[in-house]
């Protein structure tokens, strides 16, 4: 289920999803910003260009939250550790 102010990032460009970031907070005000593993660089880069570049200081990052989720590998089907990133972004 995707809930509608979160955004999941992968490997589109950056300023794809920091473009669907602005959308979303015109319209809810805040947004979360979601990645894993090797996408949490470009989460990190979406959040500081909408709040730096892009939003005229209007938006501020106000909270971080970090965990580990046990996912199960494609090749072996062994479960590993993947990092993730939650950033919420709003006014």
């Amino acid at each position: 289920m995707m809930a509608q102010n979160h955004i999941y990032v992968g490997k589109k460009p950056v300023m794809s999803y920091a473009m669907s970031a602005l959308i979303q907070l015109s319209q809810a005000g805040e947004v979360v910003i979601k990645a894993r593993g090797l996408a949490i660089g470009r989460a990190v880069d979406v959040a500081e260009i909408v709040t730096k570049r892009l939003g005229n200081g209007a938006f501020a990052v106000k909270n971080i939250a970090i965990s580990t989720e046990q996912v199960k590998s494609v090749d072996t089907g062994e479960m590993r550790n993947v990092s993730s990133i939650e950033i919420l972004v709003g006014k």
